[in-house]
């Protein structure tokens, strides 16, 4: 069971097992018409004790899913967060928790029969802590702030490395791609955009550079 479609919904409180609980904890939020709908799809199963499996595949990728399967009695692993409603059990995969903050998952009856929906802002990159390192922190702000923004011209920007540069300190080289790659606005984005938002959230950060190449005008965007 996957599906990625954002849908708003009304928060429901949750009881997570105490042995998990000790260890991790997760806001994943299954609204009441969800656990409705779970409950009677696992009902058909016709098996004692079967719940589902939330995981995330390819987390913190561009490529991140997030899905559903039917976990087996047994098939539960240790480091499991166990979140216990009414009529089944939330297996959710430890290592999918940071990556399925804030995530919601609902059920939304339509003429066509219904649709449940998953939606989980944080499955690309999840929210950093405030142990977070600089690095961590730029990535961040790069996933989850910029390259949302620098995609509707076709173009990306990552972190290449962190450099600790002579009378300036803490420096950030970048490397822009796809349709940001031999934009002529890109020194523009660079200067006005991104440095002075990477700035703003990531205060040790003192200088930000482009490692780019652009004299490459292939897919450039204008």
């Amino acid at each position: 069971m996957t599906d990625n479609a954002p849908s708003p919904a009304k928060t429901l409180d949750q009881a997570p097992s105490p042995e998990s609980a000790a260890n991790n904890a997760s806001n994943i939020t299954i609204t009441e018409s969800a656990q409705a709908y779970l409950a009677e799809l696992l009902a058909k199963q016709d098996t004692a004790g079967i719940g589902v499996r939330i995981f995330v595949e390819h987390p913190g990728t561009p490529r991140a899913e997030c899905c559903m399967a039917y976990n087996q009695p047994g098939e539960e692993e240790p480091e499991d967060l166990q979140l216990a409603y009414a009529h089944f059990t939330a297996f959710i995969d430890a290592a999918s928790i940071p990556y399925l903050e804030d995530a919601v998952i609902d059920y939304n009856k339509d003429r066509f029969g219904g649709q449940l929906t998953f939606r989980a802002p944080n499955s690309k990159i999840p929210k950093v802590g405030a142990d977070a390192s600089v690095e961590e922190r730029i990535n961040y702000v790069l996933q989850s702030e910029i390259n949302p923004g620098l995609a509707s011209h076709g173009g990306n920007v990552q972190l290449m490395q962190l450099i600790d540069e002579e009378g300036v300190g803490l420096t950030a080289v970048l490397k822009f791609g796809g349709g940001c790659q031999g934009c002529s606005a890109v020194d523009m984005t660079l200067r006005q955009g991104v440095e002075v938002q990477l700035k703003q959230q990531v205060p040790e950060l003192m200088q930000v550079v482009d490692e780019t190449d652009h004299s490459k005008t292939e897919n450039a965007y204008y």
